[in-house]
């Protein structure tokens, strides 16, 4: 049986791992495995150049996962994220060839540069977990997550991601520019971004049983009751023009079953 001092084991040499690719962003990858386990999805942003895109794909090659990488364009077709029906002369009948949201870590890259109705071709995914072709719903792997990034600069063109959508990312991570020292060691390490040299140290049965050992975490009626009362005062105050939805607050309760299970200080 895991207990907490096997998740923090776990959680240490997925942060080892990572570091031999990217560096300076331990608290990052401590949020986006605890978003994994959460059974989420998050929105990263960023400058250009601040290792977005490998920070996710060596995330997702340290847990060994299937990993797929979008990169969104105002030319973009929903089809091109879900899949679409081919017709095979061979068979003489239609055939269906997968996109690449059928993968169990997903990086939508510059998500905000594609238009409304490419965007809204992830809420299915998202929320549920399965995607529709041709009128026939299919089941994504497990685990699932979706891994969004937008620049915060260079907004012409560009499409803000919609409410709706918004609300189906667990979290949002802002980086920022490293310190003197990290950017030091990243300058004099050539070795640095390549990801050929992780290794994977997380099993798909340990991520498992994470999220199983996250759903036994006992939380007090008194605790969610606190939750419930935060997320409706923040649609009351005239500071918030939309107050949290009652998806945030299962977020909330998933987040303290984290902190107790994987014990990293997440925040």
């Amino acid at each position: 049986m895991m207990n907490t001092s096997d998740a923090r084991q776990i959680v240490d040499r997925l942060l080892r791992e990572v570091s031999k690719s990217v560096i300076g962003y331990e608290q990052e990858v401590k949020l986006l495995f605890a978003c994994l386990i959460a059974g989420g999805h998050a929105l990263i942003e960023g400058y250009p150049g601040l290792a977005k895109t490998t920070l996710v794909k060596a995330f997702a090659k340290a847990l060994g996962l299937s990993f797929s990488r979008v990169q969104f364009t105002p030319d973009l077709l929903p089809s091109d994220i879900t899949g679409s029906l081919i017709f095979n002369p061979k068979i003489g009948d239609f055939e269906v060839r997968f996109g690449p949201i059928f993968a169990n870590i997903v990086l939508a890259d510059e998500v905000n540069r594609a238009p409304p109705k490419v965007q809204s071709a992830l809420l299915e995914a998202m929320q549920e977990g399965q995607v529709t072709i041709g009128g026939k719903s299919y089941e994504l792997p497990r685990p699932f997550m979706i891994i969004a990034t937008q620049n915060p600069i260079e907004l012409e063109g560009t499409y803000p991601l919609p409410e709706a959508q918004l609300d189906r990312f667990m979290i949002r991570i802002k980086l920022g520019y490293p310190s003197e020292d990290i950017e030091l060691k990243i300058a004099e390490d050539i070795d640095l971004g390549n990801v050929n040299s992780i290794n994977t140290v997380v099993s798909k049965e340990e991520i498992d049983t994470l999220q199983s050992l996250m759903r036994s975490v006992y939380v007090d009626r008194s605790i969610t009751r606190y939750i419930v009362n935060l997320i409706r005062a923040t649609r009351n105050t005239r500071d918030v023009k939309l107050g949290a939805s009652p998806r945030a607050a299962r977020y909330l309760v998933s987040w303290l079953g984290l902190g107790r299970c994987l014990m990293v200080g997440i925040t």
